[in-house]
C-alpha cells in the first residue's frame, strides 16, 4: 500500500509540473465521456454529403445500397420480380392519365409522371380497353349504317377483336421497342442525349392511348365529317405527348435525325389512328346478295336489291 501510494504521489507530481511548464493544456477526466463527431465513420466528411444524404435517405443500409448499386432485386422467374411493374394505386394511374389526356406545355410526362415509378398496369389496361371498345363500336357503327335496309342481316364480327388486339398491342410494344434501341444507339453516338428506358417508353405510350378510348365510342356517330374532326382532336393530344416527351431525348442530336424521328414517331401514331378509323368504322359496303323468295306456283321471285 506504502508503494501504491509513493506511486500515485509521483505521477501527480508529474502532472503538476507538466501544467506549470504549460498553464494553457488540458486534462482529460476519465469519467467524461469522449465526444466522437457524427458520421465519422474511420473517414472525413466531404462538403456537400448532407445534401446528398438528404436525397437519398436517412437509412445508411439503404444509402450504402443505393450508392453501391448492390440493391437486390428478385429473379425474373418469379412472381415478385413481375410484381414490380403492376405495383401502383388507382390515384397515380388516374393521374397519368390525367397527364396524357391535358398535356402541360413544356413538361416532359416521363419526368412529371412516369419516372419515379413505372409501369404495366395502365398500359396493359388501356390497351385492353380500346382493343373492345373498337371493335364494339366498329360492330355498332356497321350496324347503324345498314339499319332498315331489308337485304342486310346483321352478323357480328368477332374477328374485329382479333384484328384490333394484334394492331394494338403490336404498336403499344414493338415500336417502344425499335424507338428504345435507336436511342439506346445514338446515345452511343452523342453523349448528352436523354436516355429512357424501354418500361418508361412503353408506360408513355400505353397511356398516350387512352384518348382513343371515348374517341372510338364516338365514331359511331354516322357522319364522317365529325369522325375525322374527333380523330384529328385526338391525335393532337396524344401526338402532343409523345412529341414533348422524346424531344429533350433527341434535341441534342443532329438536327435532321431529330426532326426525322419525331417525324416518325407522329407518323405511326397517325397511322395507327386512321387506319383504325378506316378499317372498323370507314369500311366500304358490299353488296349483299338479293334474297330469293319462292313463288306459290314453284318459280322463284328474285327481288332486286336497292
Amino acid at each position: 500500500i506504502a508503494s501504491l501510494v509513493m506511486y500515485l504521489l509521483a505521477e501527480f507530481d508529474d502532472a503538476a509540473n507538466l501544467l506549470a511548464a504549460n498553464p494553457d493544456a488540458t486534462t482529460i477526466s476519465i469519467d467524461e465521456p469522449v465526444e466522437i463527431p457524427k458520421n465519422q465513420h474511420g473517414r472525413l466528411q466531404q462538403p456537400g454529403r448532407e445534401e446528398d444524404d438528404e436525397l437519398l435517405g436517412t437509412d445508411d443500409s439503404d444509402k450504402t445500397e443505393l450508392l453501391a448499386g448492390q440493391k437486390k432485386s428478385a429473379p425474373f422467374w418469379t412472381f415478385e420480380y413481375y410484381q414490380t411493374f403492376f405495383d401502383v394505386d388507382t390515384y397515380q394511374v388516374l393521374d397519368r392519365i390525367k397527364g396524357s389526356v391535358f398535356p402541360v406545355p413544356g413538361k416532359n410526362f416521363v419526368r412529371l409522371y412516369i419516372r419515379s415509378n413505372p409501369d404495366l398496369y395502365g398500359p396493359f389496361w388501356i390497351c385492353a380497353t380500346l382493343v373492345f371498345t373498337i371493335a364494339v363500336s366498329g360492330n355498332l357503327s356497321n350496324f347503324f349504317i345498314h339499319l332498315g335496309k331489308p337485304t342486310y342481316h346483321y352478323v357480328p364480327e368477332f374477328r374485329k377483336v382479333s384484328i384490333a388486339a394484334t394492331t394494338i398491342y403490336a404498336y403499344a410494344w414493338l415500336v417502344p421497342l425499335a424507338l428504345w434501341g435507336f436511342l439506346m444507339w445514338r446515345n452511343s453516338k452523342v453523349m448528352n442525349i436523354v436516355s429512357y428506358s424501354f418500361l418508361e417508353i412503353v408506360c408513355v405510350y400505353g397511356y398516350s392511348l387512352f384518348i382513343y378510348i371515348p374517341t372510338a365510342i364516338l365514331w359511331i356517330i354516322p357522319q364522317k365529317v365529325v369522325r375525322w374532326v374527333l380523330v384529328m382532336f385526338s391525335l393532337c393530344l396524344s401526338g402532343s405527348v409523345l412529341v414533348m416527351t422524346f424531344w429533350p431525348a433527341v434535341r441534342d442530336d443532329n438536327r435532321r435525325i431529330a426532326l426525322a424521328t419525331l417525324g416518325t414517331i407522329v407518323l405511326l401514331h397517325a397511322l395507327l389512328a386512321v387506319g383504325c378509323l378506316a378499317y372498323f368504322f370507314d369500311a366500304p359496303e358490299l353488296d349483299f346478295p338479293a334474297p330469293i323468295i319462292p313463288a306459290h306456283n314453284g318459280t322463284t321471285v328474285i327481288t332486286k336489291s336497292q
